[in-house]
């Protein structure tokens, strides 16, 4: 039982029957309850030829880091900045860059599979194989909107309306956030759940950063799962999976 699908599917033995009304209407658009669904982690993979901007406008933000900090931090992340003459690139080299940009692909980089499944305390668990595991400690609470994650409680941010040049195209979606810092380190977790303005794909969307307070990267984790709407959450003709002997969720 090698196959991502066929491990996950396993573990609907091993879980208790809830009904799918019990559930937000947030999570069941995209999953379902104790049933797996076929998803795929995505890569963003832009013309090669965008390398050669890139590198000069890294190599722009390392001569002033200050300016550089100072002139990105009022944009939206994954968008390309505006244009200005200290980004070491000319307007003509700058439209060709974002006219490679936009030729960006979302790849399929791992068949993974989902399922929704409520644990003992209330919260919704998104269940993930491969490397959408990441996503499996993460708990939902409808009554107080928030994740939980190991790092502690993940709160709700203002709503994401992302344009057709964002790096994951257009999209609409809700995302939270747990964000601290201490003597030692600063941390980031980022989760956010969306619909791509074709409405062909639900997206869930994942980060986790943690820098020292010098700025050594200690961890970067960032995932994105595509699920086609088309079998989001299209109803089975069997209905959800029963154990015939279901064993008690472990309390987490």
């Amino acid at each position: 039982m090698n196959h991502p699908f066929l491990r996950i599917c396993a573990l609907v033995l091993t879980g208790t029957f809830v009904h799918a009304q019990d559930a937000p209407e947030m999570l069941t658009a995209l999953l379902k309850v104790d049933q797996p669904v076929r998803a795929e982690i995505v890569v963003v993979m832009p013309p090669p030829d965008i390398e050669k901007y890139i590198s000069k406008v890294e190599q722009a933000a390392q001569k002033d880091p200050d300016w550089f900090t100072e002139y990105s931090k009022n944009t939206n992340p994954g968008v390309p900045l505006p244009f200005h003459e200290k980004l070491g690139i000319t307007k003509q080299e700058y439209d060709e860059y974002l006219a490679l940009w936009a030729k960006r692909e979302l790849k399929p980089a791992q068949e993974i599979s989902l399922l929704l499944r409520k644990s003992s305390d209330g919260r919704w668990n998104i269940i993930g194989s491969g490397a959408a595991a990441v996503v499996s400690s993460l708990r939902y609470s409808a009554q107080d909107d928030n994740w939980k994650s190991t790092n502690g409680i993940m709160s709700r941010l203002d709503d994401i309306k992302a344009d057709a040049n964002s790096i994951l195209g257009a999209w609409t979606g809700k995302e939270w956030r747990f964000e601290e810092e201490t003597s030692l380190s600063k941390i980031k977790e980022n989760f956010a759940i969306g619909l791509t303005s074709d409405k062909k794909h639900h997206l869930i969307v994942y980060r986790a950063q943690e820098l020292t307070t010098t700025g050594t990267r200690l961890l970067d984790k960032n995932i994105v799962i595509r699920i086609p709407a088309s079998v989001a959450a299209a109803p089975s003709s069997e209905g959800p999976a029963k154990a015939k002997n279901p064993a008690k969720p472990t309390k987490r």
